[in-house]
């Protein structure tokens, strides 16, 4: 999920009563809920971002020592800054505890989205996808978000506590809406092609709950189209998207480091190879992430040059 989700989820625990644990408590779940995201550092450097985000500081190891070192940093900031009379007293294992919540409450959000998370980092590179949110949901940020305000405004912790329910309820609904739509499309593909695809991602759109992104890996090519609930209705699109995965300018290509690195996170590869004078262009993209129909979402794409 999107950062301003993250800092809304922990503030919501926090209002909902949890920051009544400790001093700095509600400070420790918004950062804990954001923690696991430091891996942005990454853009400072020239490795491309979606080879190592969502890796090493969302998998198991990262969730067993992130929250000690925020609560190292939290214990030091404290005892640098005098309590007020009325802040409740400072707890280092409660903060210990809320920063273990902020932090698996994160990476278990992020798992929601097709986007993917390495649970099993640095043991293993395997990728899980949940399909079942958009990576921006603007639904959970105004329920979140109400919840928070109303708490605050009204200094009970009833409304945070409200929000979470809803927010809960909408994701567990968004689940089964996910399952469903994908078991309906499985059982169309094989009833007209009398085998299983090779993947199938049936994954969310923004804003719109009720409609979701099919990609059918066919072999060869790819299967795009869409789902909607209301009304019910599969759809696909009248052309496939080659993959060219074994041209031979792509076997060079896959040799250079960046596009070896888009490789490591992308689902559902497709190669551009686009012929110049002597050299040729090979781009590679990701049909998760495409700016329109044949067309490459510049932020998800890497190139080489290869003769």
């Amino acid at each position: 999920m999107d950062n301003l989700c993250h800092t809304l989820v922990g503030a919501a625990l926090g209002e909902a009563g949890l920051k009544r644990r400790t001093r700095f408590g509600n400070a420790t779940l918004m950062i804990a809920s954001n923690l696991p995201d430091i891996d942005v550092l990454v853009f400072a450097t020239s490795t491309p971002s979606v080879a190592f985000r969502r890796g090493w500081t969302h998998g198991i190891l990262a969730d067993l020592l992130l929250p000690p070192l925020l609560t190292a940093a939290i214990v030091w900031f404290a005892r640098r800054r005098p309590a007020r009379p009325d802040a409740p007293p400072f707890r280092p294992r409660e903060i210990l505890l809320l920063a273990y919540i902020g932090v698996v409450v994160h990476v278990l959000m992020d798992l929601l989205n097709n986007y993917g998370v390495r649970l099993l980092m640095p043991f293993s590179q395997h990728w899980f996808y949940g399909d079942v949110l958009f990576i921006v949901d603007p639904w959970l940020w105004l329920a979140l978000g109400a919840g928070v305000w109303l708490a605050r405004q009204w200094k009970s912790p009833r409304s945070a506590q409200y929000a979470l329910v809803i927010a809960a309820a909408y994701v567990l609904a968004m689940i089964v809406n996910a399952r469903a739509a994908r078991a309906e499309i499985l059982d169309r593909w094989q009833q007209v092609q009398g085998q299983p695809p090779h993947a199938l991602m049936v994954g969310p759109v923004p804003v719109t709950p009720l409609r979701r992104q099919i990609i059918i890996d066919a072999g060869d090519h790819y299967e795009t189209g869409t789902f909607t609930w209301q009304p019910r209705n599969i759809r696909f699109d009248a052309a496939g998207v080659a993959k060219n995965d074994n041209d031979p300018h792509v076997a060079a290509a896959r040799n250079a480091p960046n596009i070896r690195a888009f490789l490591v996170w992308s689902r559902f590869p497709f190669f551009v190879i686009d012929p110049e004078d002597g050299p040729t262009r090979v781009t590679v993209g990701d049909m998760r992430f495409v700016g329109g129909p044949g067309a490459l979402a510049r932020n998800f794409t890497q190139s080489a040059i290869v003769r």
